[in-house]
């Protein structure tokens, strides 16, 4: 797809469709914009009510001459309420009633409103809803692949907000390509794909350095809970390093830790139906390990960054490891398996114990798709933040605000290591379900020495079951993590080393 940017609509190039936003008013809908080219178009759907202006009400219209045949009013709720987010969704609706006329040439008229509000939301519900995945549609749906949008152009965005455009695209691809990955087939994501797509790295940048453990080094490691999760499957599990030096004066670091489980069938206590058909989302933390370390390079960002993948396969075979069994983590704590299914805080717990032992970062950062209670918890419309340092929380959650890839605390509290309590090991690696994504982080908590930590658990968040509430998303796969993560690392980390 083709985007530009202009300050003034009389700049714009032709196209099939110019979309017109609109105020939500007491009696009709205002315009939002300094728009007076087709004053007579809209005065009778303005004036006469029809269109009322409410957030993502679109409405259609045709015109008899200007630079476009047609036209979308689209409303943007109330003007006192308007928010990053509701701007994202209104554009969101827009590009879909653009889809659903196969148009292929659209113009995005921008309300007036203070530009670093408006313009990098608008460029993202845009960019966002515009992604699809076509990959696995059959032969007679191959014309679906030209569908969506060629050329695109905003209106209305001061020079100085150029830069905004290619920015967003530069993050968007990166959530796409995550999306990408989550969304595919399982085995065309296993420990092998993964690997090789960090190795590629490598080509993009010499900032990057990608390192890659198989199961031999595993061994010698002596990553007990890593290998015990992978002992199943036919490929074995890995822990994949990138270094990417984008400030090698410095020695901050921040690493972020991906679960990178490519299929989780629970292991031999085995998923039921209901449970186990999305599991190819399992490394949805991984994906967006990558997805971020893919747009830091795009974007050239002076900070340094450890991205590390974690991917095991918990498949079921006559390796497979057993509830009840003890096994060695590479820290030297010993975990009791209560149950299979809690297999993404093994991977992790070998991860963070290693990863803090040879590089030493500045913060850690683990993204798992780790609890099906936080979906309980929170819904499907925040991600959980567990941490051990209240200043990376802050900064965190000033990302999540920036970006509206929501992030609520929940508690760490010292009781919840007592429903982990082995009698014949260190620490079992699941508890009852009371408080289990709390406890969950409390397993995690063990392996953190004097690190600030915080995890995030997507297990709601990474993958969509209900798309309706969020217009930017057309598949399950949301790519998350990705968009909060480059926030934070361009605008909080390292800031005071």
């Amino acid at each position: 797809m083709q985007t530009k940017c202009v300050a003034k609509c009389a700049q714009r190039p032709s196209a099939e469709v110019i979309v017109i936003p609109v105020w939500e008013g007491t009696k009709k809908g205002e315009l939002a914009c300094d728009e007076t080219e087709y004053p007579d178009v809209l005065r009778f759907p303005l004036d006469s009510g029809d269109f009322h202006g409410k957030q993502g009400e679109t409405l259609l219209l045709y015109l008899s001459k200007g630079k476009e045949k047609r036209a979308i009013l689209l409303g943007l709720g109330k003007q006192n309420e308007c928010t990053s987010e509701s701007l994202r969704c209104a554009y969101a609706s827009a590009v879909k009633g653009i889809h659903s006329k196969k148009l292929k040439s659209a113009n995005f008229l921008l309300p007036s409103l203070s530009a670093n509000v408006s313009c990098k939301a608008i460029f993202e519900g845009v960019l966002l809803t515009e992604y699809s995945f076509d990959q696995l549609r059959g032969e007679s749906l191959k014309e679906k692949k030209g569908h969506g949008l060629h050329n695109v152009c905003f209106c209305g965005v001061p020079a100085k907000e150029n830069h905004l455009l290619k920015q967003t695209e530069i993050i968007i691809s990166a959530v796409n390509f995550t999306r990408d990955l989550v969304n595919r087939n399982a085995d065309d994501t296993d420990a092998g794909t993964l690997a090789k797509i960090s190795k590629d790295l490598e080509k993009k940048s010499n900032k990057i350095k990608t390192t890659v453990l198989e199961k031999k080094q595993l061994e010698k490691l002596e990553m007990g809970l890593l290998l015990a999760v992978g002992r199943g499957a036919e490929r074995g599990p890995v822990l994949i390093i990138i270094e990417y030096q984008g400030n090698p004066q410095s020695k901050d670091t921040t690493a972020i830790i991906g679960k990178g489980i490519t299929f989780d069938t629970g292991g031999l206590n085995l998923k039921p139906t209901g449970g186990i058909e999305t599991m190819k989302c399992d490394m949805a933390g991984a994906a967006a390990t990558l997805g971020v370390i893919q747009a830091a390079v795009d974007l050239g960002l002076k900070t340094n960054l450890l991205c590390v993948l974690a991917v095991a396969e918990n498949a079921i075979g006559p390796a497979s490891y057993k509830p009840g069994d003890v096994y060695r983590s590479y820290s030297g704590k010993t975990v009791e398996i209560s149950n299979t299914d809690a297999e993404g805080r093994l991977v992790l717990a070998d991860a963070l114990s290693y990863i803090q032992d040879k590089y030493k970062p500045s913060r850690l950062i683990d993204m798992a798709t780790l609890t099906g209670e936080i979906v309980v918890a929170l819904g499907e419309a925040a991600t959980g933040l567990f941490s051990n340092d209240d200043a990376l929380v802050k900064d965190l959650e000033k990302a999540a605000e920036r970006t509206d890839e929501r992030l609520w605390r929940m508690p760490l509290y010292p009781q919840y290591k007592m429903l982990l309590k082995s009698t014949i090991a260190d620490i079992k690696n699941a508890g009852p379900r009371t408080a289990s994504s709390c406890s969950a982080a409390i397993f995690l908590e063990q392996f953190i020495k004097n690190t600030p930590w915080a995890h995030l658990d997507i297990a709601g968040t990474a993958y969509l079951s209900d798309l309706k509430p969020y217009p930017y998303h057309q598949t399950p796969a949301t790519g998350v993590g990705v968009r909060l993560l480059i926030d934070f690392l361009m605008h909080f980390a390292g800031k005071n080393s």
